[in-house]
């Protein structure tokens, strides 16, 4: 169903504005603006992947940099090309807890150094269009009971860690109290976590900027600032056709809220997309040599 609401956000923007906007993105990618995009990923890629090392070895296994690194890109790929936004990075953490023979914390590694990643996204966000005057200054307010209520919720979580009972959401709140504490609260994770996460948020916005530049949207940077980091806030929407669709309907929103034009939002987010695809394209070279390399393709069984 969520593919489903993505589709029908696309659908709306083509139907109110046509497809000039998107035609107009795809345009305006450039060669100096691809460059600098994967540049960029290639940083925040790095950065995404020492924080899933840390979180990894606080729930008690180690994940190599370089392999980190490859896993990640290779998830950001899959991301960007199946339904829905998260699926690569699901296929991240089963894979890799089949390898290390831990599959439970293998997927719940990834969990955790996801939601660490967009809880420091929100606490950004919140800060950002508190501070800065902008058209979509009032939605400081929902985002910080949002982000009020995941707060709580993981208070509550680490509160209760000690509840008795064998019932499914006993042992799933211990098991997440648990996790939390050592993967992501420690004091020997969560600096490098927070740090992380700044850098990733800094680098994603990075190139929104490039792409709105790159669609011809002059207008300052102190105004795209606010309006940039609430599309990347929407992209988090796990209910988008391999990125797109959410992620589309708030540049137009908020760009046209910001009287700069909701065609032009739209185009800088087509830009923003293409640059952030072929940013990740590595991770289809990484994907094709484990695909090459899997036993089963070499008529061995598994290990």
């Amino acid at each position: 169903m969520e593919p489903l609401a993505g589709a029908a956000v696309l659908a709306a923007l083509v139907w109110k504005m046509g497809a000039g906007p998107f035609l107009d993105g795809f345009k305006a990618v450039n060669v100096q603006a691809l460059v600098a995009a994967a540049a960029i990923t290639l940083a925040t890629t790095v950065c995404c992947a020492w924080r899933w090392r840390l979180v990894a070895r606080g729930l008690g296994f180690e994940i190599p940099l370089g392999g980190a690194i490859a896993a990640y890109y290779r998830s950001q790929f899959l991301n960007s090309v199946l339904p829905g936004g998260v699926l690569g990075d699901v296929h991240r953490g089963v894979k890799h807890g089949q390898e290390s023979g831990q599959a439970g914390r293998g997927l719940r590694a990834v969990v955790w150094e996801r939601a660490a990643g967009q809880t420091v996204q929100l606490i950004l966000a919140v800060g950002l269009l508190a501070l800065l005057p902008s058209a979509v200054h009032q939605l400081s307010a929902f985002l910080a009971v949002v982000l009020l209520a995941v707060v709580s919720a993981t208070l509550f979580a680490l509160h209760w860690r000690s509840v008795a009972g064998t019932r499914w959401w006993a042992r799933a709140l211990r098991a997440s109290a648990a996790d939390i504490r050592s993967g992501v609260l420690n004091w020997s994770t969560a600096p490098g976590v927070v740090v992380a996460s700044v850098a990733a948020v800094g680098g994603y916005t990075a190139i929104f900027l490039i792409a709105a530049r790159t669609a011809g949207i002059t207008a300052p940077l102190g105004q795209l600032l606010p309006l940039a980091v609430l599309v990347l806030l929407a992209m988090s929407v796990p209910a988008n056709i391999a990125g797109w669709g959410p992620r589309e309907g708030a540049a137009a929103w908020a760009f046209g809220a910001a009287g700069l034009g909701a065609a032009q939002g739209v185009s800088a987010a087509v830009v923003y997309g293409v640059l952030t695809f072929a940013s990740v394209v590595p991770g289809a070279v990484v994907l094709a040599v484990g695909w090459v390399r899997s036993p089963d393709k070499q008529g061995e069984p598994h290990a």
